[in-house]
């Protein structure tokens, strides 16, 4: 009995202070975020990591270089778009591309050269991605975050017709520049990168605490349980 007694006691130990530092991690006492608002433990976690993420995420120059092959190449395409007020944007888009373009309702027909088409876009992604929103505002007289949201919507637009004219190649590079320079430079705006070389002592934390406090939480109900009298048996 003096045995069980102290495993509950144990247990109980190391339940509670579980429960403390798990209310110290949703506390906003971290810090601020880059929009200067009060973040907990987890928010913290979550901004480090995509800093992280982001400075191992910069395809874009390497992307460029090999869309550079396409300079030259004359296309006819014809793209179905959402709707009329996302192919007027299209337009914009395609014509800084220097490319012809027609609207008739949601769909567009361009004539131009793809690889001034896929240079415009890499270089919007590049400008998004090191966030110089303003810069693609004022250039198209529209929200950024719209600009590369109809830049996705019309390469995967473009994939489609360039596969129809048996064009595959160029429809992969198509899909490369949408996922690889449109996709990360949306998603990561806003977002300071970082190399993980300055934080290592924080990643390194907090991997460790991750695996510690889960073995805390199972060694606090193992020794409840024990305390109670109740054991695992093979």
């Amino acid at each position: 009995m003096a045995a069980q007694g102290k495993k509950l006691v144990s247990g109980l130990i190391l339940m509670v202070a579980f429960v403390v530092v798990f209310i110290l991690i949703f506390m906003p006492i971290y810090g601020k975020d880059q929009h200067g608002h009060d973040q907990n433990g987890l928010n913290y976690l979550d901004n480090l990591y995509n800093t992280i993420s982001k400075g191992s995420a910069y395809y874009i120059p390497k992307v460029q270089k090999d869309a550079e092959q396409y300079l030259g190449n004359q296309v006819e395409l014809g793209l179905a778009l959402k709707d009329a007020k996302q192919a007027e944007l299209a337009v914009k888009l395609f014509s800084a591309s220097g490319a012809q373009v027609q609207a008739e309702g949601d769909k567009i027909k361009i004539s131009g050269g793809l690889g001034k088409i896929f240079q415009n876009v890499l270089a919007d992604s590049d400008a998004m991605y090191h966030n110089q929103g303003d810069k693609i505002s004022q250039k198209y007289g529209a929200d950024h975050r719209l600009v590369l949201y109809t830049w996705h919507q019309a390469l995967t637009a473009m994939q489609k017709d360039l596969d129809r004219q048996h064009k595959f190649a160029e429809s992969k590079m198509a899909e490369t520049i949408k996922t690889r320079a449109v996709e990360c430079a949306y998603n990561y705006y806003g977002i300071e990168p970082q190399n993980i070389g300055d934080k290592w002592g924080i990643v390194l934390f907090s991997l460790a605490f991750y695996v510690v406090y889960t073995l805390w939480y199972g060694f606090g109900i193992m020794h409840l349980f024990e305390g109670f009298g109740m054991k695992l048996e093979h």
